[in-house]
């Protein structure tokens, strides 16, 4: 009965440990296997006091190195669209079209985490990775300042990503959960460019 007991003790020490092995390995794994990426999104962002300010849905795509969209619908619609050179934000309300290059958009920012080509540990510090619901999440702080993000989780189910938290400078968070994923699409180069609407004030480089 001892015995059994301390197996099951130590079974509830290596538990926890298993766990953070389970989210930095999930992320490394996803950064060295995913060359393309396909999913639908929903996004909520909440302000310090813990009040929802947004709610949106949309598509997102990546492919490596640096190609990504974010495609969001209304009520806030939006395109966020990178061709590895340059960066879109094209905001339809406003009629306004943001454009920056790539090297200066990006740095330590959530889409060069998932886009990025660099080591993981060259722009971030990976850290406090550990198990919530049925989810392995693992936290990734940007080494340089001014990044507007003070943390980024993110959350993978079998070693597949299935959601993002993100808290900014202002402690804004950004919970993002993805749906309908595909792993390594075939995904078109022409599906990364972007053309500005006619009548639209561009801004930028």
């Amino acid at each position: 009965m001892l015995k059994k007991i301390a197996r099951l003790s130590l079974i509830g020490l290596l538990m926890p440990l298993l766990a953070l092995a389970d989210g930095a390995s999930s992320l490394k794994d996803f950064y060295g296997k995913t060359q393309s990426l396909r999913a639908n999104f929903h996004q909520i962002v909440t302000d310090k006091q813990g009040r929802k300010v947004q709610e949106v849905q949309g598509q997102m795509q990546l492919l490596r190195p640096d190609k990504f969209r974010w495609d969001y619908l209304a009520p806030f619609e939006q395109q966020i669209v990178s061709d590895g050179k340059q960066v879109w934000l094209y905001d339809v309300d406003l009629a306004q079209v943001t454009v920056r290059a790539v090297t200066k958009a990006l740095g330590a920012s959530p889409a060069a985490l998932l886009a990025g080509q660099s080591a993981l540990e060259d722009n971030f510090k990976i850290n406090n990775p550990y198990r919530q619901g049925d989810l392995d999440w693992v936290s990734a702080q940007p080494k340089e300042k001014d990044t507007g993000f003070e943390k980024m989780s993110l959350g993978f189910k079998e070693g597949v990503l299935q959601a993002m938290d993100l808290v900014d400078s202002f402690g804004h968070q950004t919970k993002i959960t993805f749906s309908h994923i595909e792993i390594n699409p075939h995904l078109e180069a022409k599906a990364f460019l972007f053309k500005a609407p006619k009548g639209v004030d561009v801004i930028g480089e």
